[in-house]
């Protein structure tokens, strides 16, 4: 039975393949356009909470970039980052190190799945805020603590997601391989971890972004430094704007870092998904 006309000219509906449909007239949007106009939307929003104001401790949006310019001008902003980094850096790239090493032996061999599973499945669900005092308690208030802060957050994610792509390699590509006279490590280094390859990616980039929740608990709960050291400072002296100015910046901060790595792992592990977009 075919559709009347009328059902569809009487409300803007969202169609697939990024095309929207107001009052008869269909507009192509592409994925840029859409998440484009979802920001400007956002902001606008921001701007008009702002102004009401909904909070004496709510500044514009306006004034919140001013304040952004203002301090990467001065040096304020890039100093913090360069501090920020250093714990972020270190915890993530031992997380993915040894993490991915993890997985993939839990993956492979069911004696290290029960010896560290249970680990890293504990340490996903820990509330981390509860557990920094400890790490203080132990490792003092300098880099290690931070660092080991960010590994507590990035690791599980990375360790977990490498063991379940591993486990759950192709077994006909094993068959395969084992069909041509394969060995056991070239089943592992040309067929289990190639194919295990873009989810593993994916924990990686997941385990990023952990990594940046885990630097800023850090900063705020441990020792005030980096951004952690402006937002805490501003809050403290009611400089609403530069406070906001800071977290804004650590949230395009990560979603850049995370978009970059995401279209890495696309174009690299995921060709069929680039193709499909």
């Amino acid at each position: 039975m075919n559709a009347s006309p009328d059902s569809t000219n009487s409300a803007a509906t969202a169609l697939p393949g990024s095309s929207l449909e107001v009052s008869g007239f269909r507009v192509r949007l592409t994925g840029f356009q859409l998440r484009l106009i979802s920001v400007i939307v956002f902001f606008t929003a921001w701007q008009i909470a702002g102004l009401v104001p909904i909070s004496p401790a709510f500044p514009t949006f306006t004034a919140t970039m001013a304040s952004m310019f203002e301090m990467t001008f001065d040096g304020t902003m890039i100093a913090a980052y360069i501090e920020t980094l250093k714990p972020l850096a270190l915890g993530v790239g031992i997380s993915a190190t040894f993490g991915v090493a993890i997985g993939v032996s839990m993956g492979l061999y069911k004696g290290s799945r029960w010896l560290f599973e249970p680990i890293f499945v504990v340490l996903q669900a820990s509330p981390v805020a509860a557990l920094i005092p400890l790490i203080t308690y132990a490792y003092g208030i300098g880099l290690t603590a931070k660092t080991i802060a960010v590994i507590i957050l990035a690791s599980p994610i990375i360790v977990l997601n490498t063991y379940k792509a591993v486990g759950n390699a192709s077994p006909v590509l094993i068959q395969m391989c084992c069909s041509f006279q394969g060995t056991r490590l070239q089943q592992i280094w040309k067929v289990i971890i190639p194919n295990a390859a873009p989810v593993i990616f994916a924990g990686l980039r997941l385990g990023v972004a952990a990594g940046f929740i885990g630097v800023i608990l850090a900063e705020l709960l441990i020792t005030p430094t980096g951004i952690g050291d402006i937002i805490s400072y501003n809050r403290s002296i009611a400089n609403y704007p530069h406070m906001y100015a800071a977290v804004l910046s650590i949230i395009v901060f990560s979603a850049v870092m995370v978009g970059l790595l995401e279209k890495a792992e696309v174009r690299y592990f995921r060709p069929e998904k680039k193709r499909g977009n």
